[in-house]
């Protein structure tokens, strides 16, 4: 363990940048909201109130859709500034919102007009179905949304394969069409006003642009101009593998330390597969590297990859950087092959970090060496904490003891999710503010 200190650094200009990002999101959400509702009482009221609460609710789930698609089109400027794993969880939650509220429109329309007429619900739903241009497929619409939602709840999702729930998702952007089709075709408050119409085009196309630009444009041209391929696989333990690439103009690739991409190596069995795995090293601007643990049969084939193999990388992606820094001093948790981003993170940072490493036992420290060597270049303080889980190393006492200014600095921590969560708790009994605390999970949006 080295503990010369170096001089430290002032934090980031840009403070709080989660912040100012979701900040801006939900302002954009609320002026559109009071659009739509603006639109929605300047083009009249029906006389029947279900249908008028059926009508608002189709608008706002519709406005929802859109905000959707941006919130999983991975753009650049939120996703560094967000992080996607919380994108993908606000993704979630708003997936739900537009189930209840399209449910709502449909249960109101239908009621309302069955209300009005001599028919029951179910028959007024079949006359609106075969002379109402668009209903029918605003049904489709809905039945794709309700099978979608019901896939996401958590207990249908922990028994699918991350590949089957994908392939689900992407249904709904048959979804989204079908649904936009039935809206601009017989949404009153949009057929009545070409002002609203041409709003209601612009969201779409904004919303809709945006997952264009994210996940096709940018991948494709950023693989395009950089050209990666492997250039070397090193074995770093028995089921620990790291892999070196290199490319075109990679000094203009802008990924930072702690960020991750979607990896697929383009061989004819591997192709297909992507998988998300962080820089274990900070970019250098002339290769890149990704170290990655044997968890399953595509993480295990890595170390027979050949060199020269291509590589096409979709990112960088993650907020889990330098960037977000509110304190001159850090502190570096890594668990088990948590240890990459963290490993990377201590090569770029400034300032003192100390450098906590929690592993069951000392060969499972990868990448330890490195570690060692980057602390006593930097002055860090290096712990390396080994041990069965139980009594709980990182616990507050023991954090405590190793960083007693734990509280007036910034945290990063990766690893495994129970040993994150209990870390996370062990910070908030320390009263470690909750922006000094950085962490980010692998998580998805499809």
């Amino acid at each position: 363990m080295t503990a010369v200190q170096s001089p430290p650094a002032p934090p980031t200009a840009i403070k709080r940048p989660r912040v100012v990002a979701r900040t801006g999101l939900y302002a954009v959400l609320a002026a559109n909201v009071a659009v739509v509702t603006y639109f929605f009482t300047q083009a009249g009221f029906a006389s029947n109130t279900l249908i008028v609460l059926g009508r608002l609710a189709g608008l706002y789930g519709a406005l929802l859709m859109a905000f959707q698609l941006v919130l999983v089109a991975r753009l650049p400027w939120l996703d560094r500034r967000i992080g996607m794993d919380r994108l993908t969880s606000w993704h979630r939650w708003t997936g739900f919102g537009i189930l209840f509220t399209l449910l709502a429109h449909a249960v109101f329309i239908v009621f309302g007009y069955a209300e009005s007429s001599d028919l029951d619900p179910v028959n007024q739903l079949v006359d609106l179905a075969e002379t109402v241009e668009g209903v029918l497929r605003a049904i489709v619409a809905l039945a794709i949304i309700i099978v979608v939602g019901a896939v996401s709840g958590r207990y249908a999702r922990r028994r699918l394969a991350y590949e089957t729930w994908h392939f689900i998702h992407l249904y709904t952007y048959v979804a989204v069409v079908l649904a936009f089709t039935h809206q601009v075709a017989v949404g009153t408050t949009f057929t009545s006003s070409s002002v609203a119409t041409s709003y209601w085009y612009g969201v779409w196309g904004v919303a809709l642009g945006s997952v264009i630009v994210g996940r096709l444009v940018l991948p494709l041209w950023r693989n395009w101009r950089h050209q990666l391929r492997v250039t070397a696989v090193v074995p770093e333990s028995d089921n620990v593998v790291s892999i070196y690439m290199s490319g075109r103009d990679l000094d203009r690739m802008p990924a930072r330390a702690g960020q991750f991409f979607l990896w697929r190596f383009l061989t004819p069995d591997r192709w297909w597969q992507a998988n998300p795995f962080s820089l274990s090293a900070a970019p250098d601007g002339r290769t890149l590297r990704l170290t990655a643990k044997a968890a399953g049969a595509g993480s295990a084939a890595l170390r027979h990859v050949k060199v020269g193999t291509r590589v096409f990388a979709e990112g960088p992606y993650g907020a889990f950087t330098a960037m977000h820094r509110t304190r001159p001093e850090a502190v570096l948790i890594a668990g088990g092959v948590g240890v990459t981003p963290i490993r990377a993170l201590l090569e770029e940072l400034h300032g003192h970090a100390v450098v906590i490493y929690r592993v069951s036992s000392d060969r499972d420290a990868v990448l330890y060496d490195e570690l060692r060597d980057l602390a006593l270049a930097k002055g860090a303080e290096l712990h390396l904490v080994t041990g069965p889980p139980v009594p709980d190393k990182l616990a507050p006492g023991e954090l405590a003891r190793m960083v007693p200014d734990i509280a007036d600095r910034d945290v990063f921590l990766c690893g495994p999710p129970p040993m994150m969560n209990a870390v996370l708790g062990s910070l908030r009994e320390l009263n470690v503010p909750k922006p000094q605390i950085h962490f980010e999970r692998f998580s998805l949006a499809g």
